[in-house]
């Protein structure tokens, strides 16, 4: 059965039919050379749009650390700060006769003529040294 639906048809040859066949070839080329086109086209914007996602999020990551290392910096900076103000107390109080004399018989017992300086311990120290 196989044989007899094989049959061979012959083609008309005509004009008519050779423009039909051709407008069919040149539709069929010009469709795959569409998705051909569209093809690439997809290729280069996926590339495109993974170099773009790809750079937004290192940029993001980057500004988090940027944002990270400026907090930390203005907390040492207020710590600068205040240890600024508490150097600049100091240099006052260093100004004064007064707190020169109470601060060298506190550090380095120096005394007046006539002056004996006795150290006690403090509360702290008596417990730890009972031990």
């Amino acid at each position: 059965m196989a044989s007899m639906r094989m049959k061979k048809v012959a083609k008309i040859e005509s004009s008519y039919v050779r423009e039909q066949e051709y407008a069919e070839y040149t539709t069929a080329r010009k469709r795959k050379l569409l998705i051909r086109r569209l093809g690439i086209f997809l290729v280069f914007a996926a590339v495109f749009s993974y170099f773009m996602i790809s750079n937004i999020l290192s940029q993001t990551a980057a500004l988090n650390g940027k944002i990270e290392q400026k907090k930390q910096l203005e907390k040492e900076l207020s710590g600068l700060k205040d240890r600024q103000d508490m150097l600049k107390e100091d240099i006052v109080k260093l100004n004064d006769n007064d707190y020169i004399a109470k601060l060298a018989r506190k550090e380095y017992f120096l005394s007046q003529k006539n002056e004996i300086i006795f150290n006690l311990p403090k509360d702290g120290q008596d417990k730890s040294s009972d031990k």
